[in-house]
């Protein structure tokens, strides 16, 4: 539960409000922080560059910075600032093989998460396939 369950919320007298089902959505809506995080997530997953780090994670599996740099075109500093960013949102990983950091994808979450989206747009025919 929340900590918004007890809040009061001022409705228009004429309202036609159900207030069981109100009720019920607001003891299971996310609490503040967890909404906060997930605006963090999102608001990172809205940068074209950083979604095609993504993109070449999931089809390459685990690469270095010079080769997700190559694969989507960008250069070793934006691809390592934007990958610097996505470890820091645990959306990636990064292991150390001497001077080479090699990035794959956090988990199998990331994965679905971007699989899904993927899939909306092209469901809704905004995206080609």
């Amino acid at each position: 539960m929340n900590n918004r369950s007890n809040v009061a919320v001022a409705i228009a007298p004429d309202a036609c409000v159900d207030a069981e089902r109100v009720a019920h959505v607001r003891s299971v809506m996310p609490d503040d922080e967890l909404v906060g995080d997930l605006s963090e997530v999102f608001g990172l997953l809205a940068d074209p560059g950083r979604l095609r780090l993504l993109a070449a994670l999931l089809e390459g599996g685990e690469m270095c910075v010079c080769d997700l740099a190559a694969a989507t075109g960008q250069s070793m500093s934006a691809a390592s600032h934007a990958l610097r960013l996505l470890r820091s949102h645990r959306v990636v990983k990064v292991r150390r093989a001497g001077r080479m950091a090699y990035y794959q994808l956090a988990d199998s979450h990331v994965r679905l998460l971007f699989d899904l989206a993927i899939t909306h747009m092209r469901h809704d025919g905004k995206t080609s396939e």
